[in-house]
């Protein structure tokens, strides 16, 4: 590992060259490896439905037949507007096997931003989970012209779809009539394959202006799993479980490792179901975006502080010993014999049931997609469950950058995986190179050239610095930073990270004070928190309106304010809040489905109440 100063302050790895050509090829090798290992798990009946590498290959190979029955070509784009399901997994890897590239959609985005991307892309077919995402492509049927064809995945069409609407079922048995009659048409479409054809299209937030296409090669896919296969953090015996959406380009990455290592995966995208799920799956491993663990470590925490008394006690001392051990390891050193001792003990009567809600087999976690709070990352390590913190953009396939089980530091993103390159220009920006880089956004020729010089940096529009280990550290959003009239800057999102971990009722803080002589926030609550303290503060039965705006609820929050204020700077503190009197959405377009918070929109939909807090 080479690392420079300044602006040339950089860090490079070897390349990963022995990748397979195409994100099929490494499909239909993986089901050749280990035809008859478990490959995918998901809900059904009530229960789990568990299918094999070769009965996983038998499906896509017929619908992947199919799309070819359908007249589609090389590269042509397929979208796929779905939920996390198994459907999802199946579809985008007959899209892959076709020759074609997949157009993500989230099921949450609006009608009028499915018809834009839709047609942006291309896209020839479109995947739609069930009735509610074909009413938006039904809804704006005269901007679709180059759709010929929608596969639904739920439901029945109806008889005014006349044969633009097929069923999921009808594609499959579209493709086992072509396969025999021409059993090698979908391998012969694979062998066609390069590295350099376009697999994905993942279209951007937005957060001003349109959507951008960022295209991914097959190179970028295979590279990534290659690259995270090749720090070893991962083996076949690993199970993992994903909820993430499979259309972010997070969930994408974390569905191809599987192809490369062997390893299966429990897919269901219900969010609420998550814990329960842990708890009854087992799994080793799982992605999430910070707000899951903020949501459990205050979930927990609230609950220790309600019962109170010896418990509360003895969960504290538990906590105590364990960051006591964990700050030993960040440190690089072996906790001593006492502290060992203890550990045992705050292991018997606390750890070991905080781990059991979850499954009682986690390695680590992988936390993405934004920052994570390192007291709550700590929190985590010290009952015995690592939160491996990465980073990386739809412009870069997700992993760029992550910690790994032997080698983390909290605060950080960890090292850059094999073969890519991180550097912090003059300005402090992140610019990273390598093969997982796009190779431009989707007919946007001055947006690419923007963000991507001729030397292959992609500039990522954020804040970093390398420490003297070589760990990557994100201070904030190049453009969400501001400057206070004293001419000091504030990075928002790091204020934001710290308070999350300090106060369990948290949904998001936006803090803003461009050019004002102090800062101010706006303060969502988390509702199912909020709701279970103000049954016990005396309103029981009261609406999430009612208690965002109770002056008892004021004090709660002012209180953690204060908390926060005491870990910053004096230009950095929040001198006046208000909370909002709902949760912040994503059909409002101020999270994405992701959990990522949007501020510039947020900022947009309540600008009278910044005002007036400026005033």
């Amino acid at each position: 590992m080479a690392i420079a100063r300044a602006s040339e302050e950089v860090i490079d790895r070897e390349p990963i060259d022995n990748r397979a050509q195409s994100v099929a090829r490494l499909f239909i090798d993986r089901v050749a490896a280990t035809p008859n290992d478990e490959a995918y798990r998901f809900p059904e009946r009530g229960g789990w439905a568990s299918v094999t590498w070769a009965e996983t290959g038998t499906r896509v190979t017929a619908l992947a037949a199919g799309l070819i029955t359908l007249g589609v070509q090389p590269e042509d784009r397929i979208a796929l507007a779905s939920s996390t399901r198994y459907e999802w997994v199946l579809a985008d890897l007959a899209v892959m096997c076709s020759g074609a590239a997949t157009t993500t959609v989230y099921p949450s985005t609006t009608a009028p931003d499915v018809a834009y991307i839709v047609s942006d892309s291309g896209s020839r077919i479109v995947f739609a989970e069930d009735e509610s995402q074909l009413a938006k492509l039904r809804e704006h049927r005269s901007e679709l012209a180059a759709v010929e064809k929608v596969v639904l995945i739920d439901g029945t069409p109806d008889a005014a779809d006349d044969d633009w609407v097929i069923t999921f079922s009808d594609l499959q048995n579209l493709g086992t009539e072509l396969l025999s009659e021409s059993p090698d048409v979908v391998a012969d479409r694979i062998s066609g394959i390069t590295p350099d054809h376009l697999a994905t299209l993942i279209y951007t937030s937005g957060t001003t202006g349109k959507p951008k296409g960022v295209r991914l090669p097959h190179s970028a896919w295979t590279y990534e799993a290659a690259a995270i296969d090749a720090i070893h953090i991962l083996d076949s015996k690993d199970l993992q479980y994903l909820w993430l959406p499979l259309s972010h380009v997070f969930g994408k990455v974390l569905l191809t490792l599987p192809l490369q290592i062997g390893f299966p995966t429990v897919v269901d995208g219900r969010v609420d179901k998550i814990v329960d799920n842990l708890a009854v799956v087992k799994p080793t491993f799982m992605g999430a975006a910070p707000r899951i663990f903020e949501k459990a470590y205050a979930k927990v925490s609230a609950t220790i502080r309600e019962e109170g008394g010896v418990k509360e006690k003895i969960f504290d001392w538990a906590i105590g010993v364990g960051l006591e051990a964990s700050r030993a390891r960040q440190a690089g050193k072996s906790p001593s014999l006492l502290v060992n001792a203890q550990l045992a003990l705050a292991d018997r009567l606390v750890f070991s049931t905080v781990r059991d809600r979850f499954g009682g087999r986690l390695r680590f976690f992988i936390s993405g997609s934004a920052a994570l709070d390192k007291d709550v990352a700590q929190w985590f390590d010290a009952v015995g469950i690592v939160v491996l913190e990465g980073y990386g953009l739809s412009e870069t396939s997700a992993a760029s950058v992550v910690n790994r089980p032997d080698a983390y530091r909290f605060g950080t993103v960890g090292w850059p995986v094999p073969g890519t390159e991180v550097r912090i220009a003059e300005d402090g920006e992140v610019l990273v190179k390598g093969p997982g880089v796009m190779t431009g956004y989707h007919e946007n020729p001055q947006a690419t050239a923007d963000s991507l010089n001729e030397n292959g940096w992609f500039h990522t529009g954020d804040i970093g610095e390398l420490d003297t280990e070589g760990y990557l550290r994100i201070t904030d959003r190049k453009k969400d930073m501001f400057k206070t009239s004293n001419g000091k800057y504030v990075a928002p999102s790091a204020v934001a990270a710290t308070f999350k971990g300090i106060c369990p009722y948290a949904g998001e803080i936006i803090v803003s004070g461009e050019g004002k002589p102090y800062c101010v926030a706006l303060i969502s609550l988390d509702v199912e928190a909020i709701t279970e303290w103000a049954e016990k503060n005396g309103m029981a039965g009261h609406s999430f309106g009612e208690i965002s705006q109770a002056q008892a609820t004021r004090n709660l929050i002012g209180g953690y304010i204060e908390e926060l204020n005491a870990e910053l700077n004096r230009w950095e503190q929040v001198k006046k809040f208000r909370i909002l009197n709902r949760e912040l959405t994503v059909e409002a377009g101020e999270i994405t489905p992701s959990m990522k918070l949007k501020r510039k929109v947020v900022i947009d939909n309540f600008s009278d109440e910044i005002a007036a807090l400026c005033n």
